[in-house]
């Protein structure tokens, strides 16, 4: 079964239309003519195995990488129609690795985009208060400190709050959650997604682990080699869906959900 990529009207606030990528003449397009809209206050995880495309078509969205043809537009004006780091400023980006400025303090990290922008320093100062409350991180114990005293779940709290906070209304994780311990992944992707409601914004999630999106995302994308397989709800897809591949990759958190529970039946029989 497939599932529609588009929308009608302009009414999206990120959309990819045939977008290509080719790294070397003559080998495969790492993107091959993707098109996809992504409404306002969507989360929209994009999953697939290794060098399905992901991280092209995540990064051709703030133009980290430039596509070779096709056109992306956000919030109805062409993503080439600005300076991409003007363009950067206002979508919010997460990476796996955190990202942090070792040499700068907490508050400085998250103030790093709003300085950029020429936000008055009360405002900066008060936006900084902000957001640590927002990731559980009280300005008053973290403010000061530095990324290398903090650990892994607090460092990525950090960089949510640093991508969030020049208010923008997109926000772009590549494996925001991957270098974290299962725990601490469970409680840092929860308090993103509360986030993400709470400040009605529109996440698109690059992510391997299909659990992790089948939890988190209103809609999911299956990307293999380089194209869109289908799209759609969560629930949408584990239903019914006749690509092969697709099936294969939606079925691995109820296969290992049944894999599981024989074991928990084999500890209480024994």
């Amino acid at each position: 079964m497939r599932y529609p990529q588009t929308m009608p009207g302009n009414c999206a606030a990120i959309s990819l239309r045939a977008v290509r990528k080719c790294f070397n003449p003559g080998a495969a397009p790492a993107v091959d003519g993707v098109t996809l809209d992504v409404a306002p206050g969507e989360f929209l995880a994009i999953i697939g195995g290794s060098g399905s495309g992901k991280t092209t078509t995540l990064k051709m969205i703030n133009r980290l990488i430039e596509p070779d043809s096709g056109e992306i537009i956000i919030e109805g004006a062409p993503a080439a129609a600005q300076p991409a780091h003007d363009l950067r400023r206002n979508i919010g980006y997460v990476i796996q690795g955190f990202g942090l400025f070792p040499h700068l303090t907490i508050s400085e990290n998250i103030a790093v985009t709003p300085k950029l922008l020429g936000w008055p320093d009360k405002d900066i100062a008060a936006r900084v208060q902000e957001l640590l409350a927002l990731v559980g991180l009280p300005a008053e114990d973290y403010a000061a400190r530095f990324p290398a005293e903090l650990s892994g779940g607090q460092k990525q709290r950090v960089a949510i709050a640093r991508a969030i906070a020049a208010r923008p209304r997109i926000v772009l994780m590549d494996e925001p959650f991957g270098a974290l311990d299962p725990i601490t992944r469970d409680e840092v992707s929860a308090a993103y997604r509360a986030l993400h409601d709470d400040l009605n914004l529109t996440t698109i999630m690059i992510t391997h682990d299909v659990q992790e999106a089948l939890l988190l995302a209103d809609q999911l994308a299956v990307m293999a080699q380089g194209r869109i397989l289908a799209r759609g709800a969560p629930a949408d897809l584990m239903r019914d869906n006749a690509d092969p591949h697709v099936r294969a990759l939606i079925d691995m958190p109820r296969r290992q959900a049944r894999r599981v529970r024989d074991r928990l039946e084999d500890a209480r029989d024994g």
